[in-house]
């Protein structure tokens, strides 16, 4: 057969991922990759600041793959940390798929909602996420950048941001510059601020959002860079509106009107770190109010018959999902791969045909998959079992906005409960 549709459960160990206060989840790892937290491999291990710094280089001087190199940018290293960046200079040098990987790997990737978590009300923001590219911008030595998830540079240009152009370079040092998580949205030609990682050469790697959120409404607007664009400030960025996530944030994020348009919900742990990847720890959800890209579309553009996902082909031919550990939907006969010319580490698309997912104990056994071919090249991942998992329940059982807004009812209601009984005892 073409298609072997089931999942290994006899893997030599599980790896748990779990959100604060949420229930746990463990998916089977792939116990040879190098992604396996069990298989004693070292991993490089960096300090916020070499994080941010290392980032900051990359995006400044990242070749395209199309284009001349890029002039080159130097952040300048801590003595101590020159070591720990000779990768920085491999990094900024990476061309095609590689570079596409690499950068991805960067931003802080929500996982798609399909359970609501536990104290929604008390320890999440949420807030109206922007249609648009999400990209990271950077600003140093007098230029501002922005780049893609792909690596593909979007603008350079001057801003108002501190070094951000050559009038507002008040510090020649290379240590002052800032990096912003943003989304471009093209009708309004603005980019929308969604979280901050440096600022004058400051990592807020290792902040919660909480911090992160506080110190990114308060110092961006004193830069002026929300204000109109001006030939020294090319666009204008402005912050979005946050709330906690009780039931007036909650209905304010979703029926709230915006200056931009809405891409569904983001909700962020007030404790989380910023973390490069899939993260549990910040969620998006979405629905035909709120979104107009609820359901996945194909490359014409239309939303197809059939759910499609996109998996990564491992040595073993083994098809898994981009998660760390990953999930296995199947595996690929030796032949096919043979015959088809398909390697390890391909991403190749599917359908999920009339015998879709198969779940036990809650768990995916099997998958019952049609092979289409491969995707666009410029993909960079496969996708995530939270995003097959949230485009799955939305053809069938969605998780709705009155399903969170209940949620929260109860989890008031709990804690009120548990106060009436504190004043009692």
């Amino acid at each position: 057969m073409l298609l072997r549709g089931y999942v290994e459960l006899k893997n030599r160990c599980h790896h748990t991922i779990s959100a604060a206060h949420s229930n746990e989840r463990q998916f089977p790892i792939n116990t040879g990759g190098e992604s396996c937290p069990c298989n004693g491999r070292p991993r490089t291990v960096k300090t916020p600041s070499t994080q941010a710094r290392c980032l900051a280089q990359t995006i400044l001087s990242l070749q395209n793959d199309s284009a001349e190199p890029e002039q080159e940018f130097e952040i300048v290293p801590q003595p101590e940390e020159q070591a720990q960046d000779f990768d920085v200079r491999q990094a900024a040098r990476l061309r095609g798929s590689e570079a596409r990987r690499w950068f991805a790997k960067q931003l802080m990737l929500p996982e798609w909602m399909i359970d609501v978590p536990d104290r929604l009300n008390t320890d999440w923001y949420v807030c109206a996420r922007p249609a648009g590219k999400r990209c990271f911008v950077v600003s140093s030595n007098g230029t501002t950048v922005s780049r893609l998830r792909n690596g593909s540079m979007l603008h350079r240009f001057p801003s108002a941001l501190p070094n951000g152009s050559r009038t507002n370079n008040s510090s020649r040092s290379g240590q002052s510059y800032c990096i912003l998580d943003c989304i471009f949205h093209e009708p309004d030609q603005t980019y929308y601020v969604i979280d901050m990682l440096c600022w004058a050469g400051m990592s807020l790697y290792e902040c919660t959002a909480e911090f992160r959120f506080f110190w990114l409404n308060s110092k961006l607007v004193e830069t002026g860079a929300c204000n109109d664009p001006s030939p020294y400030h090319r666009y204008r960025f402005r912050t979005i509106l946050i709330y906690d996530c009780d039931q007036e944030g909650l209905k304010a994020a979703y029926s709230g009107l915006v200056p931009y348009m809405k891409d569904g919900l983001l909700f962020y742990n007030k404790h989380a770190h910023y973390q490069s990847g899939n993260t549990p720890l910040v969620l998006v959800w979405k629905d035909e109010n709120c979104s107009q890209y609820v359901l996945d579309t194909d490359s014409t553009g239309q939303v197809p018959d059939q759910q499609q996902l996109v998996l990564e082909l491992l040595d073993d031919g083994r098809l898994a999902t981009s998660d760390d550990p990953p999930v296995i939907f199947g595996c690929l006969d030796r032949d096919f791969i043979q015959k088809t010319g398909l390697e390890a580490g391909n991403l190749l698309r599917f359908a999920i045909n009339e015998g879709g997912l198969y779940f036990v104990d809650g768990k995916l056994e099997r998958a019952d998959l049609h092979y289409l071919g491969k995707p666009n090249r410029s993909r960079a991942f496969a996708d995530s079992y939270s995003k097959v998992m949230f485009q799955y329940t939305a053809r069938h059982s969605p998780l709705r906005i009155e399903h969170l807004a209940a949620s929260i009812s109860s989890s008031n209601e709990e804690e009120n409960a548990i106060s009436d009984t504190d004043m009692v005892g």
